[in-house]
């Protein structure tokens, strides 16, 4: 089932060295590199089949997110939490257009957040106190 080896992914590879952090950003930069190659090479001759490959990926990748977010026990701040999950709502619903209507222009915005949340999850929290 494919939809599990996002999260065997990210357990395996949780499991190797990486915080939690840093493996959010690693999957983020993944699933946003994955867009960006389909953005890229938009007349390839196999893009349907990459791009819809990348946006299962970041569905599932956000889909985890949401779950872990929903969780009553999360830490992060309520108001944090209930950002992240209406920007993973956008997200949701900007992938599905892009299924409907592809167009590379469409991907930016996906391409953009999930590079600059993986780049926030990279800086260290306590440097910057």
């Amino acid at each position: 089932m494919q939809t599990n080896s996002a999260i065997k992914e990210y357990m395996g590879i949780q499991k190797e060295s990486m915080s939690g952090r840093e493996l959010e950003a690693s999957v983020l930069t993944k699933a946003g590199l994955m867009l960006k190659a389909c953005q890229e090479n938009w007349d390839a001759a196999d893009r349907e089949t990459r791009l819809l490959d990348a946006i299962k990926y970041n569905q599932r990748v956000w889909s985890f997110f949401q779950a872990e977010l929903s969780e009553p026990s999360n830490p992060m701040p309520k108001k944090l939490r209930e950002d992240i999950l209406n920007l993973s709502l956008f997200l949701d619903k900007r992938l599905f257009e892009v299924m409907a209507y592809p167009d590379p222009a469409k991907l930016s915005i996906v391409i953009d957040i999930n590079f600059n949340i993986a780049a926030g999850l990279r800086t260290n929290p306590e440097a910057e106190a």
